[in-house]
This record gives structure tokens, C-alpha cells and sequence, in this order.
């Protein structure tokens, strides 16, 4: 069964801005001739990280709404700050927007249940149409979201 994370994307505006962010990153890496990967590194491995890996995503949290999600390539033990071992998700390029879903505040990551995952975003949704941040928690408190 694949499981899913996912995870506050803290200072983040949109969905435009986290793919500037990660493109930013990716360029930097070319730049230091350092293999280009996109990770995300955290303190705790996911025990569940085969599960993770049969076609696993990770859901990103901006401004209080899951926007977008990433398919996890790998999980690898790393290096982390101050030479403590740490957990890098390894994530595919490019982010592929959902459905717009609220989700309450937490620290760090969580599993995300297959069943529990919003839908990818319609086609016409997905062409870099954004709901507001403001308008979307208007639109929850209405019930239309």
C-alpha cells in the first residue's frame, strides 16, 4: 500500500514561489557542480519508508491549504547539521497542483493515507491558476472548499 507525507511549506507564498525556490536551489547545485537533486532533509526517517516509496508524494502545506504535491524519488540517510544523522527525501522535479484542501497547523511531517489525499487539480486548474490564500480561507468558511 503507498503512503504519502506531508508537510508545511513555512515562508512559502504559492505555488509559483516553491517552484522558483526548488528551481533556484537546482541551478545552485549545477552552479557548486554538485548533482542536481532536490532534497528535503529532516531529523527523523519515516519508518514507513517503503511504503513511501511505491509511488509515494509529498503534500505541501502553503498558507494554511494543500496546493501541490512531489513524488519521492528516494530516502537516504545523510549528513545533517552539526554532523548528526539525518533523512533526506529526495524528491522528483517539478510540482504537480491538487486540489485545494485546508489543513490544520503541525510541526514537521506526517503520513498522508492514500485515501485521505486530495485529487490532482483539474487541467484547466492546472496551468498555474492560484487561489488566493484569503479568498481560499473565505471559500473553506463558506463550505466551498
Amino acid at each position: 500500500m503507498t503512503v504519502h507525507l506531508i508537510k508545511l511549506s513555512v515562508g512559502v507564498e504559492n505555488v509559483r514561489h516553491l517552484e522558483q525556490i526548488q528551481a533556484h536551489r537546482l541551478a545552485d547545485a549545477k552552479r557548486r557542480g554538485v548533482a542536481p537533486e532536490l532534497m528535503h532533509v529532516t531529523r527523523n526517517t519515516p519508518r514507513r519508508a517503503a511504503e513511501i516509496l511505491k509511488q509515494g508524494s509529498i503534500y505541501w502545506v502553503i498558507k494554511r491549504f494543500i496546493r501541490a504535491r512531489q513524488v519521492i524519488a528516494d530516502i537516504r540517510q545523510v549528513e545533517g547539521r552539526e554532523g548528526r544523522p539525518a533523512c533526506a527525501l529526495v524528491l522528483e522535479p517539478g510540482l504537480i497542483r491538487t486540489e485545494i484542501r485546508s489543513f490544520r497547523p503541525f510541526q514537521g511531517w506526517r503520513y498522508l493515507a492514500a485515501e485521505d489525499v486530495p485529487a490532482d487539480a483539474p487541467p484547466g486548474m492546472a496551468d498555474g491558476a492560484e487561489v488566493p490564500a484569503e479568498l481560499a480561507a473565505e471559500l473553506k468558511g463558506l463550505g466551498l472548499l
